[in-house]
């Protein structure tokens, strides 16, 4: 595992240090040289969510990708991607390093709410980019609180609210059960369910637990989900554990209407590790072009994702949909430094980022786009129901824009 600073790009300015046009420049834009950017990162690749150290590893392989084709108007992207382990207190002590010591311009996705949580009161007092983390959570639509936090994909509050209304117009005498990680991204999911329910909560919602990522197993609290009469369970948890409530789910004989959240439904990560025929008729949702979707094997634009592969992260699994999100973030980020016009001070990459309009990407759902500005910052806001049918997720019904929460 990565323990150390590991820089994962190739292609790097040639000397260190090299010469700023001016001494004046240097303090206004750390991380900028003539010829290169520095951008940060956290990843957990160690850790009970190190199934998601794939998507830094993507990310790597898509900016060693653009320095082969010359950067970006004559900088090379210098990224350091640093080992967090999921754990916050190591996200805080590597982000000092990356800003302190080796002095990146901005971050760039690092992953996790709670990893993201622990650093976002730092990153604003210092007024440093904190673009596109790896988190959904609602919090990150604050941007009173938070100016200079962004996230990218759609928010798992509004995800929850879009599985509570069709269960009320699905499920008859719904008796609903929440599992849910103890963190601010679990949180989202019942707060979510809430929204929609009301006063309706205590007669609709039966069980509500929570588990903990240091825990080892999570079969007791599905026991006692299923124990508590519940004909609807909702998980909201990183893929290890989702894996482990499919099987839980099949073993124990239990039938609810499931809903899985969407950040836990990569074929390669969670669908096959469970065993893909316990999870038929599993419901989510679905901003992504699927991987394993047959419908998309002649798209044009995945089969640049494909090529990408193929040549940058020929080891990477095609079938887990971690590597699509990494590729489709990445591009998002490409096309803010594109808009920065060589300007990559912190000020101008953050209005940049505040600046995307009907932004299209190669990965997103034909239909969706992104759009940002200094009171928005949720790129991404529309989704699409999908179902498990054993083999892939066969999407459903008409593109759900979510609320503004």
């Amino acid at each position: 595992m990565i323990n150390r600073r590991t820089i994962l790009t190739t292609g790097v300015a040639a000397a260190a240090g090299s010469l700023l046009t001016t001494g004046a420049r240097a303090a206004d834009m750390p991380g900028v040289t003539a010829t290169s950017l520095k951008i940060g990162n956290t990843m957990p690749y160690s850790g009970p969510a190190s199934s998601y150290s794939v998507i830094g590893r993507t990310e790597s392989a898509f900016f060693k990708m653009i320095n082969d084709q010359g950067g970006v108007d004559g900088h090379k992207i210098d990224f350091i991607s640093l080992d967090d382990g999921y754990s916050p207190p190591k996200t805080v002590e590597q982000i000092r390093r990356l800003v302190e010591q080796d002095e990146v311009a901005f971050t760039f996705q690092t992953l996790g709410t709670p990893c993201n949580s622990a650093i976002a009161e730092y990153m604003n007092h210092k007024k440093i980019p904190q673009l596109f983390v790896g988190s959904g959570a609602s919090k990150w639509s604050d941007y009173k609180k938070y100016p200079w936090t962004m996230g990218w994909q759609p928010n798992y509050r509004t995800e929850a609210q879009i599985y509570a209304k069709y269960m009320q117009a699905n499920v008859k005498n719904p008796k609903m059960g929440i599992l849910f990680q103890n963190d601010d991204f679990g949180k989202d999911y019942p707060a979510g369910v809430r929204d929609i329910l009301g006063d309706d909560w205590d007669k609709i919602v039966v069980k509500s637990v929570s588990y903990e990522t240091t825990d080892t197993k999570i079969d007791s609290q599905i026991a006692e989900l299923q124990g508590s009469g519940a004909n609807v369970f909702l998980f909201a948890g990183i893929p290890k554990f989702a894996a482990q409530s499919i099987r839980k789910v099949y073993d124990l004989q239990w039938k609810p209407t499931f809903f899985m959240t969407n950040v836990s439904i990569s074929v390669g990560t969670v669908m096959q590790p469970a065993g893909p025929e316990k999870a038929v008729g599993m419901l989510s949702t679905q901003y992504l072009k699927d991987p394993t979707d047959p419908s998309w094997t002649n798209d044009p634009d995945m089969k640049t994702w494909r090529a990408f592969m193929a040549k940058y992260l020929p080891d990477g699994d095609t079938t887990d949909a971690s590597t699509v999100f990494a590729y489709g973030i990445s591009t998002t980020m490409l096309q803010v430094l594109k808009q920065c016009k060589g300007d990559f001070s912190r000020a101008n990459v953050m209005k940049e980022a505040q600046n995307l309009r009907d932004n299209t990407n190669p990965i997103l759902l034909p239909g969706i786009k992104i759009g940002t500005s200094l009171t928005d910052h949720r790129p991404i806001k529309a989704m699409q129901f999908q179902k498990w049918d054993g083999k892939t997720w066969v999407r459903f019904g008409d593109m759900i824009e979510g609320a503004n929460v």
